[in-house]
Formats: structure tokens, sequence, C-alpha cells
């Protein structure tokens, strides 16, 4: 029984320890970001930061509403994409992010080109610990289980479902006033290819361990 018990906490350990990781990782790269959202962000927090500019608390706070709300969408879409990975994620990184925004240690503006340099940490750190946590296999995020389940649903492929799903959200976003900027428009193009690497990297790296 020892045996057998051994390898499956080892492996438990490692996964969560990729998973709750990555998700620090990430949180801590939205901080960065949104010290210098001047020069744009992703869609989804844009709204998240509109959000915040109207209606106050946190943009972590509104980061978990968001989240919570696509768990709702996408359970009443497809179940199988709701697991308590995607719980974890859509009630932690908000908070994460705001815990780092709080200790206020983090580089802020200076509308010089160490701005770029700040949003480009900001987006490394997302890409890896995207990556980190995804290769954890706990569980999609709420927002990758709702492009995916709108994938399902419409037939459309998951690149298309995230261009008209992340293109909704910018619009309403930018009528509420959020921080649009030409940054926004290339963001996935810089964060994609970050990530999958990171993903390629820790998922080899987890098989290692494991």
């Amino acid at each position: 029984m020892e045996a057998t018990t051994a390898p499956s906490w080892q492996n438990n350990f490692v996964r969560y320890g990729f998973y709750f990781t990555g998700l620090v990782c990430f949180g801590l790269g939205i901080a960065v970001s949104v010290k210098v959202q001047h020069l744009g962000l992703h869609p989804w927090d844009v709204l998240n930061i509109a959000l915040f500019e109207h209606f106050g608390i946190s943009i972590g706070f509104w980061s978990i509403i968001i989240g919570l709300i696509l768990i709702i969408v996408t359970w009443l879409v497809n179940k199988k994409y709701i697991n308590i990975g995607t719980f974890l994620n859509a009630l932690l990184i908000g908070p994460i992010m705001d815990f780092f925004l709080w200790l206020d240690v983090l580089p802020t503006a200076s509308n010089t080109w160490t701005d770029y340099l700040l949003l480009l940490l900001g987006i490394v750190l997302i890409g890896i610990g995207g990556g980190l946590y995804v290769s954890g296999g706990v569980g999609a995020g709420p927002r990758d289980g709702f492009m995916l389940s709108m994938s399902e649903r419409t037939g459309w492929s998951v690149r298309k479902a995230r261009i008209v799903v992340e293109s909704v959200v910018l619009v309403i976003a930018f009528l509420l006033g959020g921080p649009v900027f030409w940054v926004t428009f290339i963001y996935t193009f810089i964060l994609s290819p970050i990530f999958q690497f990171s993903l390629k990297s820790f998922s080899q790296l987890k098989s290692r361990l494991t």
C-alpha cells in the first residue's frame, strides 16, 4: 500500500505546487502590468479596471466577480470545463494581484521608455505563470473554460471564439472608460508564445518530477 500511495502524494504535491506557484506568478504579472496601464492591458484586465474605476472596491474583487459569472455561464453550457482548479483560479488570482498592489513595492509608471520594459516584465510573468498553473493539470481558468465551452457550442475554433469574446469584452471596457491603448491590440500576440513555451517547458519538467 505504501509503495503505491507515495508516488500519488508526490504527484499531487508537484501538480498543486506548480498550480499555486503559477497563480502567484500570474497575479504578480497582472499587478506589474496595472502599474503601467496607460500603455494598454489585456481586454479582461481593462474591463476589471473599468469596473473598479466606476464602482470601487478593488480590481481583484471585479476579477473574482467576472470569473464567477463566467463559471456560471460555462456550467450552464458545458459542465465538463468546470472543476476545482477553475474555482481556485477565479477566487485567488484577484486577491493575489490586490496583495501585490497593496504592498506598494512595485515600480510605478515614469512615462518614459522604462514603462515598456515594466509592461514586458508583467507580460512575461503572466505567460510564465499561465504555463506553470496549466501544466499542473489541476484545471483551466474560468476564462479559458468559457472560451472552450463557447467554441464547442458555436462550432467555432477556439481561436475564433477567443477573438470574438475578447473583442466584445474590449468594446464594453472601452465604453466604460477602461485603459485601452495600442499594447491592448497586440497583447495576445506577445503573451501567447511566452505562454506556449512556458507550458511546454513546465509540462516536461512535471513529467520528469512525477
